[in-house]
C-alpha cells in the first residue's frame, strides 16, 4: 500500500517554493514584449473567430500571456502576498482592457461581421466551464510547480481558452450585440476566478510558506472577498448547466419520438426540427394529406415520451399535388408531371415506411410486454392485395404475436382493440405460443 500511495507523491518532484515564486512574478507584468505578444494574439484570435479557423485560435490560446496574472493572483491569496496580488490585479485588469479594446477595433473595421459557430460557442458558458478552467488550472500550477513541466502549459492554455471569450465579447461590442458581449465576458470571468482558486488551491495543498500579515482583520477580509467572488461567478454557471442537461434531455426524448411516433401511411418526413430551448418539435410531410385527428393522435403520444410540455407542429410539403384547384386552368404537362412527381413520391413513402417498420415494431414489443408480461415477440408487415388500393384507402397490417402462455378469448379482443388504437389502422393479428 505504501507503494501505491508514493506513486501520488509530488513532494520529491516538486520545484524550491522561492524559484516557483519568482517565475510566476516574471509572467505578470502587461509591458513590453509580453503587452505586445498579447495584443498580436488578440488580432490572431479575432482573425481565426472571423473566419471561423479553429486551427488560428488554438494557435492565438498558446501565444497569449493571460495567464501570468491570473496565476499571480491565486498564488498573492495562497502566499498571503497583498502586494503579489495588488501587482497580479493591476496586470490582469490592463491586460483585458487591451485586449478587449482590441478585438473591439478589429471587429469594427472588418468587412466579415456573422457570427460563425466559432463565436456562438463561447456565448453560453455553464458549470462545465467552470470545471474545465479549476482543472486546468490545477494542472497548471502543478506543472508550473514542478521541475519537469513537460508540456502541460500549452495543453493548460488550450482548454482554458482565455483568448477567445475576450475576443468574443470584443465582437459584441463591435456589432453592438450586448448578448454575445455578456454571454462571453462572463466566461472570461469564470476562467479567470477558477484558474486563480485553482492556483491558490495548489499552493495550499503543496504547503507554501505563508507570509504572515500584520492587519489580521484584513487578511480575513481578503478571503470573504474572495469567497464572494467565487460564488458569484459560480452561481449562474450552475443555472446554464442545468438548462443545458434539461435541453438534452428534450433533445433525446424528441429524437425517440419522432423515431418511434412520426410516421405516416403513404406519407414521407421530409425534414424534422427539434427546437430545445422553445420546446417544440416541427415535422414537414410530403404525400397525402394526414387528417386533423391523425395530428392529435400523434401530438397525444408525445406525453409517452416525457414531452408534455412541447409543442408538435405538423407542416404538410406535398399536400398540394392532391388538391383541386378550379380557379388555374388545367395544364395537361403540368398535370402529367405532377403525377409522375405523386407516383415516384408515393414509391419513396412505401419504401420509407418498410424501413421504418422495423423500428415501429421495436417499439410496439417495448410497450406491448409492458402490458402483457407473457408476450415473447412480435412481427409486423403490411398485406398487399392482387387489386391496387385507392389512393387514400388504409392498407392492412398483419401482426404476429407469441405468447409463453396463450391468451384467452377477452384477452386476445383487447389485444386486438389496443393495436389497431396504437397503430391507427386495421390489424389482422395472429396469435401463436
Amino acid at each position: 500500500m505504501n507503494k501505491f500511495l508514493e506513486r501520488f507523491n509530488l513532494h520529491d518532484e516538486t520545484e524550491d517554493y522561492q524559484e516557483v515564486v519568482k517565475n510566476i512574478d516574471r509572467d505578470i507584468a502587461s509591458r513590453g514584449a509580453n503587452l505586445w505578444i498579447l495584443i498580436f494574439a488578440i488580432f490572431v484570435a479575432s482573425l481565426g473567430l472571423n473566419v471561423n479557423s479553429t486551427a488560428v485560435i488554438i494557435g492565438a490560446m498558446l501565444i497569449s500571456p493571460l495567464m501570468g496574472p491570473i496565476m499571480g493572483m491565486g498564488l498573492g491569496m495562497g502566499i498571503n502576498d497583498l502586494a503579489l496580488l495588488r501587482k497580479s490585479l493591476i496586470n490582469y485588469l490592463f491586460a483585458a482592457g487591451v485586449s478587449l479594446a482590441t478585438s473591439t477595433v478589429y471587429f469594427a473595421i472588418t468587412p466579415i461581421n456573422a457570427a460563425h459557430s466559432e463565436i456562438l460557442a463561447r456565448t453560453s458558458p455553464n458549470i462545465y466551464d467552470v470545471l474545465i478552467a479549476f482543472f486546468g488550472g490545477l494542472a497548471g500550477i502543478l506543472a508550473v510547480s514542478c521541475k519537469h513541466r513537460g508540456n502541460v502549459i500549452p495543453g493548460v492554455a488550450i482548454a482554458t481558452a482565455l483568448m477567445p471569450p475576450l475576443c468574443t465579447a470584443g465582437y459584441g461590442l463591435a456589432t453592438l450585440q450586448m448578448t454575445y458581449f455578456f454571454g462571453a465576458f462572463y466566461l472570461f470571468l469564470i476562467n479567470t476566478v477558477f484558474i486563480a482558486l485553482a492556483t491558490l488551491v495548489g499552493i495550499r495543498f503543496l504547503q507554501f510558506p505563508l507570509k504572515t500579515l500584520r492587519d489580521h482583520e484584513a487578511e480575513i477580509r481578503a478571503k470573504r472577498i474572495a469567497l464572494i467572488v467565487v460564488i458569484m461567478t459560480l452561481l449562474p454557471s450552475l443555472y446554464f448547466g442545468y438548462d443545458i442537461v434539461k435541453q438534452e434531455k428534450f433533445r433525446q426524448n424528441a429524437a425517440r419520438f419522432i423515431q418511434g411516433e412520426a410516421q405516416f401511411q403513404n406519407d414521407y418526413l421530409l425534414e424534422k426540427s427539434i427546437d430545445a430551448r422553445q420546446k417544440s418539435i416541427t415535422l414537414t410531410y410530403g404525400g397525402k394529406k394526414i387528417t386533423d385527428p391523425e395530428i392529435e393522435q400523434l401530438k397525444a403520444r408525445s406525453a409517452y415520451y416525457g414531452l408534455e410540455n412541447a409543442t408538435v407542429n405538423v407542416r404538410q410539403g406535398f399536400v398540394y399535388l392532391n388538391e383541386n384547384k378550379p380557379t388555374e386552368p388545367t395544364n395537361p404537362l403540368k398535370q402529367a408531371l405532377a403525377d409522375k412527381e405523386y407516383e415516384l413520391l408515393a414509391l419513396k413513402t412505401k419504401t420509407d415506411s418498410l424501413a421504418a417498420l422495423e423500428v415501429n415494431t421495436a417499439q410496439l414489443l417495448s410497450e406491448a410486454k409492458a402490458l402483457y408480461p407473457e408476450l415473447r415477440q412480435v412481427a409486423c408487415t403490411e398485406l398487399h392485395f392482387p387489386v391496387p388500393l385507392k389512393k387514400g384507402e388504409v392498407e392492412d397490417y398483419l401482426v404476429y404475436l407469441q405468447f409463453s402462455k396463450l391468451p384467452d378469448r377477452k384477452e386476445k379482443k383487447q389485444v386486438q382493440d389496443w393495436l389497431e388504437t396504437r397503430l391507427h389502422r386495421k390489424v389482422k393479428v395472429v396469435f401463436g405460443q
